[in-house]
């Protein structure tokens, strides 16, 4: 196994303590017994293995170390957020007491300031929660350099800001290996090209939200931007898949109900039924691609909003004329068909794997 990232490195050494875990069960239960000589060849090479991951990738080699890692995480969130609010509610406590040239200057200093001190964190810490930290104070100092800038000159609102807001989060993620910062960055730009896609049909920028189509093509670039390699950024091309499968099913469950918010030139009822098909042959092509490729959160995510469309769809046919105890029988008997069809694929799966394995 080629190790190129921590996530890498982390996944060999659980691969590790699991054999050794097994391989203590197997003896125990008098399967298979090595001899000492072999054990202790076998334990050398992993315990150096593991020396050198830790040293390289400074991963977690025991349950103690995963436990103390979670914790750093969450502190490095709240930190984030603590210096985050803190240098907003500075900014605002003693705006006014600055000249304009003293007020752009530090709008200007403050995210360069960040993004040095990110990328210094970055290269010298292995794990990157200080990384994080300031890469989420950057980019918060970032966006309030902009807003305040906005409202120094009087600049009219664009969305432009958005873009630069999103480049920006971009280049702290990858730079931080952060994927808080790559959510900002994709809701960023979700929000800038859903703009311009709304400004193209013909309304004004901060109105794009009205028509839920205008999140379309966000979706479709979000979902091909995993097809680049993302094998150093762990957890980055599941991020972008959510993302775009979020920006797509809800715009779709929305229109299914209300078409009259539709770009299209129909009528709301023809609009509402033609997204109701098109959500659950979407949802259920996404089960199937996440099945084939190997896309837990893909399959999820399809799971999920097939599941709201079909009952959706069970209220709109049925709670206004059916009696409330049988509406609910209904519900539960269809989650039972649900989880017998999502076990009968599980057993196909695994009866396809032993005889590959045959």
């Amino acid at each position: 196994m080629q190790v190129k990232s921590r996530a890498d490195a982390q996944r060999r050494a659980d691969q590790i303590q699991s054999f050794r875990a097994e391989l203590e069960m197997i003896e125990q239960e008098n399967v298979l017994t090595l001899k000492e000589s072999d054990r202790s060849a076998v334990a050398r090479y992993h315990d150096d293995l593991i020396a050198k991951l830790s040293s390289a990738f400074d991963i977690d080699s025991s349950k103690r170390e995963k436990q103390l890692s979670l914790g750093m995480k969450i502190a490095s969130f709240l930190g984030a957020l603590g210096l985050a609010a803190s240098v907003f509610f500075l900014f605002y406590q003693f705006w006014g007491r600055f000249s304009t040239h003293i007020q752009v200057a530090i709008l200007v200093a403050a995210p360069l300031i960040g993004l040095a001190a990110t990328i210094f964190a970055s290269h010298r810490e292995k794990t990157a929660y200080f990384a994080k930290l300031f890469g989420l104070v950057t980019f918060a100092c970032f966006v309030l350099n902009i807003s305040m800038i906005g409202q120094i000159f009087n600049i009219t609102p664009s969305a432009n800001a958005f873009l630069v807001w999103a480049v920006f989060a971009f280049v702290l993620a990858y730079a931080s290996d952060a994927r808080l910062l790559l959510a900002a960055g994709i809701i960023c730009i979700a929000s800038y090209l859903s703009a311009r896609t709304g400004t193209w049909s013909g309304c004004y920028w901060l109105h794009f939200g009205e028509r839920p189509e205008n999140f379309f093509p966000a979706a479709l670039l979000l979902f091909l931007v995993p097809l680049l390699p993302h094998h150093r950024y762990h957890g980055f091309a599941a991020i972008y898949r959510v993302f775009a499968m979020l920006l797509f099913f809800i715009p779709v469950l929305i229109l299914s109900n209300w078409g009259k918010i539709s770009h299209l030139h129909f009528s709301p009822e023809s609009i509402e039924a033609g997204y109701q098909i098109a959500g659950f042959v979407f949802s259920a092509a996404a089960i199937w691609l996440g099945i084939k490729r190997g896309w837990p959160e893909v399959v999820n995510t399809g799971n999920a909003f097939f599941t709201i469309l079909l009952y959706t769809k069970f209220y709109d046919w049925w709670w206004d004329w059916m009696p409330k105890y049988l509406f609910f029988l209904l519900v539960g008997l269809t989650a039972i068909l649900i989880l017998l069809i999502f076990k009968r694929l599980r057993y196909s799966g695994s009866e396809n794997v032993r005889e590959v394995s045959a």
